[in-house]
């Protein structure tokens, strides 16, 4: 059985992930872990799921959490991801990260920090999602003469846009046409812009209501339209998408791997 630890427990994706570890036959919670100010400390963290008692109560003892788990699951803030990363590479403990928001600092940070443990870092730990990774490549080589757009819609609590898979999808277009995405990416169009130059990758945000998460690539040409879609009605997708990682980083070596690694989507 593989021992997972959860940060940020008390949350909603922390529940979710919760009871992904409960579902899963390989796995087994060790430890869940919350802020020194949580009103959640001492809580079961089963019964706070609103699944069944675990035994497993939620405290701020980062060490002692991590000392527990052989897999830490990390969807918090990246401030406190990095934090969890250096932590979890200090005990040599793997870890899944699914926080999104990294500056360039911390990306490059993640990256050393990946030579001492086994981390699996993902915007979006969807089986769905990851397959539309795959698709929009290859739209993108077919359709390489198209405008191509990408609109992400999330909850109105979402702090970080657009979001990580956005830019992901965006970032997997680029590499497959050569375009440099720091130069073609349109994030915002108001005004008298001009027309729309045949490079542009644009990249809208949609924040309302409890939007899960959805994803639309449009790949707009002459006479037709093509749009590839994925819509998350449950955070339980992501949350076992995480702890499937948790399960398969167990035995690999150091290094940096991503969901594509992890579901054997890679070339």
């Amino acid at each position: 059985m593989i021992k997972i630890a959860v940060t940020g427990a008390a949350g909603r994706m922390g529940r979710a992930i919760v009871n992904a570890v409960a579902a899963n036959p390989a796995t087994v919670l060790s430890g869940a872990l919350e802020r020194e100010d949580s009103p959640f400390l001492g809580k079961d963290t089963g019964e706070l799921a609103g699944g069944e008692k675990s035994g497993v109560k939620i405290t701020a003892d980062a060490e002692k959490v991590f000392k527990k788990a052989d897999c830490v699951i990390d969807f918090t803030h990246p401030d406190s991801s990095m934090k969890f990363l250096e932590d979890a590479a200090a005990l040599n403990k793997s870890i899944v990260v699914g926080t999104t928001g990294f500056s360039h600092h911390q990306r490059e940070l993640i990256q050393e920090i990946c030579l001492r443990t086994r981390v699996v870092m993902a915007p979006n730990m969807s089986v769905g999602v990851n397959l539309l990774l795959r698709l929009v490549q290859e739209a993108a080589r077919v359709l390489s003469d198209y405008d191509i757009e990408i609109v992400e819609a999330h909850h109105r609590h979402k702090k970080d846009a657009p979001s990580g898979t956005a830019i992901r999808i965006a970032e997997v277009i680029a590499h497959t046409l050569k375009r440099d995405l720091g130069k073609v990416a349109v994030y915002e169009r108001k005004g008298i812009i001009g027309e729309r130059r045949p490079e542009e990758i644009g990249i809208q945000t949609i924040r309302a209501g409890d939007i899960i998460g959805d994803h639309t690539v449009l790949f707009a040409g002459p006479g037709e339209r093509v749009e590839i879609v994925h819509k998350a009605s449950s955070r339980e997708t992501f949350a076992a998408g995480a702890v499937k990682a948790a399960v398969w980083v167990a035995d690999k070596e150091s290094g940096l791997y991503d969901m594509q690694d992890v579901l054997g989507l890679k070339e």
